[in-house]
């Protein structure tokens, strides 16, 4: 007689229980609300791009950097012809003096490559404090001579002091900043970061041309309403022509604008 052989009956389908539903749905509006957040924030459509190291703000066109002779010797053409994407760099500021009466070593060969190359070029003085105003601007025009074209001379003040109240910070850069536009007939860039900001610069010098540095987010918003023209948004950057990382900066405007700041 044949043996008769039972075959196993399916297993029954099992409902999920309610909380593994509700663990799902969590995570979907998490995830979702995280894309949106995200999103939300890169209003600026910042984008990784491999070739120099970090990410750029995409909503913007114009880039450039900042150099001064702790970048070492710069290969201005080979700087000037690299591309990223579909962009290039267009301007560079460059270090000109310090205080009263230090002038930075590669300026007189930076300043005449930058413009040999067609880049917009800035010079900036980097400001101390507990000197007086009167002798570093005088070390300034000593060393910077500007022409049509060029970007307004910039202040860079970053440089903190407790022998001074914040008046009397404040009453020299103006000063040093009054100076600066009776010689070259333009006003003068005020470099800043996110702190001295605040304290000195925000309620005392409206009107003036800004570039920030601010490395911590992904929007400008918190500066109001200020006169923002550059944004130092990285100071890890690559570029062909310089050995070693660079600050990277964004100007927030068009080429009409950029223009429109530089010496008449």
């Amino acid at each position: 007689m044949a043996r008769r052989v039972s075959t196993p009956s399916s297993p029954k389908k099992r409902a999920l229980p309610p909380i593994g539903w509700g663990a799902i749905v969590a995570l979907v509006l998490l995830v979702g609300g995280g894309i949106w957040y995200v999103n939300r924030l890169n209003t600026n459509e910042w984008r990784h791009v491999s070739k120099i190291g970090i990410r750029l703000p995409f909503k913007y066109s114009i880039h450039g950097i900042d150099v001064s002779k702790h970048n070492g010797r710069i290969n201005w053409p080979e700087l000037r012809q690299m591309r990223f994407e579909e962009l290039r760099l267009q301007f560079v500021f460059i270090k000109a003096t310090e205080g009263a009466s230090l002038t930075d070593k590669d300026f007189k060969n930076n300043w005449k490559q930058a413009d040999g190359v067609g880049l917009y070029r800035g010079a900036y003085h980097f400001y101390i404090p507990w000197r007086t105003p009167e002798s570093q601007f005088e070390n300034f025009k000593r060393s910077v001579k500007l022409k049509k074209g060029d970007l307004p001379p910039v202040l860079d003040f970053e440089l903190g002091t407790n022998a001074l109240s914040q008046e009397q910070v404040i009453a020299n850069l103006k000063t040093w900043l009054t100076l600066a536009e009776n010689y070259y007939g333009v006003r003068p860039i005020i470099y800043t970061n996110a702190d001295f900001y605040r304290r000195y610069i925000k309620e005392n010098f409206v009107g003036y041309p800004l570039w920030i540095a601010d490395y911590s987010g992904w929007t400008l918003n918190r500066y109001d309403d200020a006169v923002i023209h550059f944004w130092q948004h990285s100071k890890s950057g690559y570029t062909d022509g310089i050995r070693g990382p660079v600050d990277y900066n964004v100007f927030l405007g068009d080429v009409g604008d950029l223009k429109a700041l530089c010496l008449k």
